[in-house]
């Protein structure tokens, strides 16, 4: 039984209406009192999230009305003949109408019959679906995800149009009710996968989401105390469609423009588009440059710090690489110093206007570069290979995994302050079992190298020609296995 029905009297209706929707308190919250063939009627909205001329329209089909045309049926007559929109339905639920009419779409109740019209006339602010920042690619399409859920959802049924593509509807938070769309392909993704999702996400028991995906993730994912993503953000349609046939489940919340990827594994965060838009050869060299340089921001340090504090390690025809001037701060504070000055100067580029970036980056470079030599701060050798590193973690796809490395590369150097070799080899074991421990979504998070799969594992090394890559991976359990 229903906790607050819909009353055949309009005048109780809008007495529990009113103040449930705050009108008279709020100012964009409208009630708009209207008369037609001798029945009262209300319009409930909010003013800025519904379409003016649809609005407009319906009214003027209102006036049109012949009040021996609509009788008996009222309802009935006017839902199938004299309110021509598309996205309509009744409801006989006051606590529903009040959720929707919050949502954007305007409620029509009508005297005398217990049910209230809900017109999804509204539309958000929105802007356009332009290439994102941080997935570019020199050839390709330049569409990206924008706030807007629906949007979103067009803009990947527009890339995959088969018949199985599920965009299944959800809400989340008691006070936000954010809408929440679990996107797959019915003929291709595990089942089992696509339920686990939809339980966790029902799950959460939250006021609301006021960081939208992110919040998502922290509440499906656990393990807060890990830094390594467990599922990969995208905002390119073209990306989220890739991993659709592969089986992948996504995850598309309104009011962000990043779409989440699940299950995923260690090495999903490593691929990018870009890899995809050159001929074979050329995206296979990009992946292995590309991985180098991302093994290289996490081991680079602590191995030459090692070297640097045990030169007996060193062989001789490397024996170049010790600092020639270990300087008059000790190497571990310099490389922590320089560490944290790296995401001073990234923080602040965020907050910096586009206008002034240029005048930061050139006093980042005398004050971390030159002037921080000469004073005796830091050796060259520290920039150099700090560099080195920086420009690996930039090379990272994933903004969340070079963040993940950053954290692993400062606790490497620790232990390896702390132990030298021994601590080395613990800390670069401790890395591994912490990796081989997670899955996403019952996913092992090292798949294909643990538990290891050579065909799958030679994919994710080298970039393989499209055509030769006609299975799905095999640890997503698809219903169609082939291509």
């Amino acid at each position: 039984m229903k906790k607050n029905p819909v009353k055949k009297k309009i005048e109780e209706n809008i007495a529990f209406l009113r103040p449930e929707l705050g009108i008279g308190k709020s100012f964009d919250v409208i009630q708009l009192d209207l008369e037609y063939v001798d029945r009262r009627m209300a319009l409930f909205l909010i003013d800025g999230l519904v379409k003016d001329d649809i609005l407009h329209l319906l009214m003027k089909f209102l006036a049109n009305l012949d009040k021996e045309k609509l009788e008996p049926n009222v309802l009935e007559n006017l839902m199938k003949t004299y309110l021509p929109y598309v996205e309509i339905e009744m409801v006989d639920d006051l606590d529903k109408v009040v959720d929707t009419v919050l949502a954007g779409p305007t409620a029509l109740a009508i005297d005398g019959v217990e049910k209230i019209i809900l017109i999804d006339a509204r539309t958000y602010p929105v802007r356009g679906p332009q290439e994102p920042d941080i997935e570019r690619v020199v050839r390709g399409s330049r569409d990206g995800f924008v706030e807007t859920i629906v949007f979103n959802t067009a803009l990947t049924r527009r890339r995959v149009r088969d018949r199985t593509l599920r965009m299944e509807y959800l809400q989340v938070g008691r006070r936000s009710k954010t809408d929440i769309v679990v996107c797959y392909i019915e003929d291709i993704a595990d089942p089992d996968i696509v339920k686990q999702v939809k339980d966790s996400i029902s799950k959460i028991d939250t006021d609301g989401l006021p960081m939208a995906e992110k919040t998502i993730e922290e509440f499906i994912s656990g393990r807060h105390y890990n830094p390594y993503p467990v599922v990969r953000y995208t905002e390119r349609p073209d990306t989220a469609a890739t991993h659709l046939y592969e089986g992948h489940v996504c995850i598309i919340v309104d009011g962000s423009p990043s779409v989440m990827i699940t299950p995923t594994t260690f090495w999903h965060h490593l691929q990018h588009a870009e890899e995809y838009r050159n001929k074979p050869i050329v995206g296979a060299y990009l992946r292995i440059v590309r991985h180098f340089a991302v093994w290289a921001s996490i081991f680079l340090l602590p191995l030459w710090y090692l070297f640097a504090i045990d030169p007996e390690l060193v062989p001789k025809q490397i024996s170049f690489i010790g600092p020639n001037d270990p300087g008059k701060v000790p190497l571990l504070l310099q490389f922590l110093l320089a560490e944290v000055g790296l995401d001073i100067l990234r923080m602040a580029a965020i907050h910096t206007p586009s206008s002034l970036a240029t005048a930061l980056g050139l006093v980042a470079a005398l004050m971390i570069g030159q002037v921080a030599v000469e004073v005796g701060l830091f050796t060259n050798e520290v920039i150099l290979y700090l560099a080195i590193a920086a420009i690996g973690t930039f090379a990272t796809p994933s903004y969340e995994m070079s963040l993940a490395n950053r954290i692993i590369r400062i606790g490497l150097l620790i232990v390896t302050a702390m132990f030298h070799a021994y601590g080395l080899v613990i800390g670069f074991v401790l890395f591994i079992i912490l990796l081989a421990r997670m899955n996403s979504f019952g996913v092992p998070y090292l798949w294909p190298f643990i538990p290891f799969n050579f065909r799958a594992f030679r994919d994710v090394l080298v970039r393989s020609p499209i055509p030769l890559k006609n299975r799905r991976p095999r640890i997503l359990h698809p219903k169609d296995p082939d291509r």
